[in-house]
């Protein structure tokens, strides 16, 4: 059960990463991180339709992104309940 937790971890930090690279690559108003790629504010990093791709990619990573970050709160907590259970038993003795 912990590797399937491990493994949904590292496939949320990927999610993490390319929503954060998909979000600086997109053309803000000031030209952002599109600039340092070498592009003009008249040009588009990858063409002319990228731009609505690139809300669309990016909607669908913040919405993957938002259902897995409760995934794996809801999972760390069922986790952390099991492991809780204590290892020594207390009996009662009578006086």
């Amino acid at each position: 059960m912990t590797v399937l937790f491990y493994i949904g971890i590292f496939v949320f930090l990927l999610i993490c990463f390319l929503l954060s690279l998909v979000i600086l690559v997109q053309e803000s108003k000031s030209m952002g991180l599109g600039a340092s790629f070498g592009g003009d504010p008249g040009e588009s990093l990858f063409g002319t339709s990228t731009a609505a791709i690139l809300k669309k990619f990016t909607a669908y990573l913040a919405i993957i992104f938002m259902i897995s970050c409760v995934l794996l709160s809801v999972w760390s907590g069922k986790i952390g309940k099991s492991s809780n259970r204590p290892a020594i038993q207390i009996e009662e003795v009578e006086s």
